[in-house]
């Protein structure tokens, strides 16, 4: 039987090309909103860090009303890290819209996801958007799409369906660019005719596939997932099973039924196949289970999420101001917070290591394990983290690494900067077109990547544009180097002055700023030469019976001093050193934090 009072889609993309501003018009066209009422743009981001950032990190479900029929709606991240998002949300819709830039065109993560889509045999409906952009290029960005779907081995109905041109800013779509939309009708429609109606047996024992969890303080975990089979009452009994893992729990009794409508969760009577439900009830419920009646216990097949290409040491922070600033400050607080981000992120792995102090976490990439130390510090979770490092592979007897396509965008002029820093990274330049502005596409192993972001910006003079996304394994590439300059490290504990600042500024640049306090073993700036250089910025000048000229103390002052964010304290430590993560202070340090015994192990390494 075919539901058509239901469509439901997901919107993916590269990030940046307006995901989440084409759901907040669908959402004011669709009559979600009041007249009068007050609203905020993204509505759908609602977490904090994704509104501080401009970017989406979670999938989130909403839905509207066209005419009869409901369209559920899933908001997906456009980011590569965050992609295990995204393949596991298709498993709840019938299609999905492409969105891409009418200037940038497809990107690393609009093939990516495009692939998963059709792997998944989902229809696919192309929508062009921020046409209203000067420098849009519409029918090259559609000849562009047009190879990627031929690339991607797609069937001739989505070749042959129409292309929308949309406008997400302005609220507009058309089928036909030359003719400027005045709403967001042509698109609705095409939803309409071109995303299949959800098709099943209503009448059959009921099933449905959880793809995401949610959680709330008075009811616990929710599990949301699309209904393939039957349907559910309120109060009704069902049991949890997993296809991977075998396993089926007791039978218990569902305190929960809930369906999106617009913003909110309502409390649902009766549900059926199609409909995209949350419940509630099961205490260790997971992404990937199968929540069934107990007469017929079959599991659903999950999707094969991609593997983690990225690892990193969590420990415990064993650091002089250790246990000063954190909440969460043990080993057990680290392993729980750790265990319970596993449940909600598919992409996470988390392994134990020969120390009950550490454990090794690997994630879809830096930006990927980023937002979760951010997360966790402003939690009140205080840990230190190691520098990020590719999972090599070995296949067929071969050490292979994660390889990476790297786009980028940026004024001829840096065109040659680029190219020349990726080449010495590994990188192999794939393709070059473009006038004024030069699209580079390279395929460069991850390591290569680390690091480098803050010399691109440097090299475009702040104009370029990078993107990249997980490509292939292939056989280790060789050295490369990390970074080509040391670190100013701290001689002794204490608090930062003025007059030890000014001349440790001299040897390169500070980090701190005076008036913080430090221990020895801490990184304090960056040396302007190769090797590391121990410095004493708690030097405090000695008082004299000599009268000072106030022209001596005004020159004294600190040229710049340049406080690092999280990313660049990732891509900035070496190997032997690491992050101290604190709700308060993000300190970089040596792991061996005395000189003399550093010393000792370096020449202990040359013998």
């Amino acid at each position: 039987m075919i539901r058509e009072d239901i469509r439901n889609i997901a919107i993916i993309a590269h990030v940046d090309h307006g995901k989440t501003t084409l759901v907040d018009q669908l959402l004011k066209q669709g009559g979600i909103y009041r007249e009068n009422q007050q609203t905020v743009d993204r509505v759908m981001d609602s977490n904090d860090l994704e509104r501080e950032r401009g970017i989406t990190i979670l999938a989130k479900n909403t839905a509207v009303h066209y005419g009869s029929t409901k369209i559920n709606i899933v908001d997906t991240p456009g980011h590569a890290d965050f992609g295990g998002e995204v393949e596991r949300v298709l498993k709840m819709v019938d299609g999905v819209l492409l969105l891409v830039d009418s200037f940038e065109g497809p990107m690393p993560q609009t093939r990516f996801v495009l692939k998963k889509a059709l792997e998944l045999k989902l229809k696919v409906l192309i929508v062009i958007n921020k046409i209203d952009r000067p420098d849009a290029r519409c029918d090259e960005v559609v000849n562009e799409i047009l190879d990627l779907l031929i690339d991607l081995d797609a069937d001739e109905d989505t070749l042959e369906n129409p292309i929308m041109y949309v406008s997400a800013r302005k609220g507009t779509a058309t089928a036909d660019p030359e003719t400027p939309g005045t709403d967001l009708r042509p698109l609705f429609d095409a939803i309409l005719k071109y995303i299949p109606a959800p098709e099943g047996d209503p009448e059959g024992p009921a099933q449905v596939l959880i793809s995401t969890i949610d959680y709330s303080e008075y009811v616990g975990r929710i599990g949301v997932g699309r209904i393939t089979r039957g349907s559910f009452t309120e109060g009704m009994s069902v049991v949890c099973t997993n296809l991977e893992t075998g396993k089926t729990s007791q039978s218990w009794r569902m305190s929960g039924l809930f369906q999106y409508d617009g913003l909110k969760r309502i409390p649902a009577k009766e549900v059926s196949m199609g409909d995209i439900v949350a419940l509630c009830g099961m205490e260790d419920i997971s992404i990937g289970d199968t929540v069934c009646v107990p007469t017929c216990v079959e599991g659903l097949p999950f999707v094969k999420i991609s593997e983690p290409t990225v690892t990193m040491t969590f420990c415990v922070n064993d650091s002089p101001f250790a246990g000063r600033e954190g909440q969460y400050v043990t080993s057990r607080h680290l392993r729980a917070r750790l265990m319970r981000e596993l449940q909600t992120d598919v992409s996470l792995r988390v392994n134990d290591t020969e120390t009950t102090d550490a454990f090794e976490v690997c994630g879809r990439g830096e930006l990927h394990l980023s937002i979760l130390i951010e997360n966790m510090r402003r939690q009140g979770y205080e840990f230190a983290v190691s520098k990020p490092q590719v999972i090599y592979k070995m296949i067929d007897g071969v050490k292979c690494e994660p390889i990476e396509r790297l786009v980028v965008d940026t004024p001829q002029a840096s065109a040659g900067a680029v190219i020349e820093k990726i080449g010495r990274r590994r990188g192999v330049l794939e393709s070059m077109s473009g006038l004024d502005r030069v699209r580079l596409e390279f395929l460069v192993p991850s390591r290569g990547l680390f690091g480098y972001r803050s010399e691109f910006m440097t090299d475009t003079r702040g104009e370029g544009i990078m993107s990249s996304s997980f490509e292939k394994y292939e056989p280790v590439k060789g050295d490369i180097p990390h970074r080509n300059v040391g670190a100013l490290v701290a001689h002794e504990t204490g608090t930062s002055t003025g007059y030890g600042l000014f001349y440790a500024q001299e040897r390169g640049t500070l980090f701190i700023g005076a008036g913080q306090e430090v221990y020895e073993g801490m990184i304090c700036g960056q040396n302007a030469r190769p090797d590391d250089l121990v410095v004493n910025v708690c030097k405090q000048k000695h008082v004299t019976n000599m009268r000072n000229a106030s022209a001596s103390e005004d020159a004294m002052r600190l040229i710049s001093v340049h406080p690092l964010t999280l990313e660049e304290c990732l891509e900035f430590i070496d190997d032997d050193e690491l992050l101290e993560i604190t709700p308060k202070t993000l300190r970089m340090r040596k792991k061996i934090l005395t000189a003399g015994d550093r010393a000792r192990q370096w020449r202990n390494k040359q013998n």
